[in-house]
């Protein structure tokens, strides 16, 4: 037979491993500095600028 569990265990395991992804992204996104922010904004911005002028029509 196999190993008694507890569902309720298991799910709250679960849930708790989630939380830390996210907690892990959440900081990634929004630990940073101010300066650091905007530059991250104008290098997408000048990203996506330098896309729509090679695009072809």
């Amino acid at each position: 037979m196999g190993e008694v569990i507890s569902f309720s265990k298991q799910r709250k395991a679960r849930d708790r491993k989630g939380a830390k992804v996210k907690a892990a992204e959440n900081h990634s996104r929004f630990g940073r500095s101010r300066a650091e922010r905007e530059a991250e904004e104008k290098a997408a911005a000048r990203t996506a600028q330098d896309l729509d002028g090679k695009k072809i029509d």
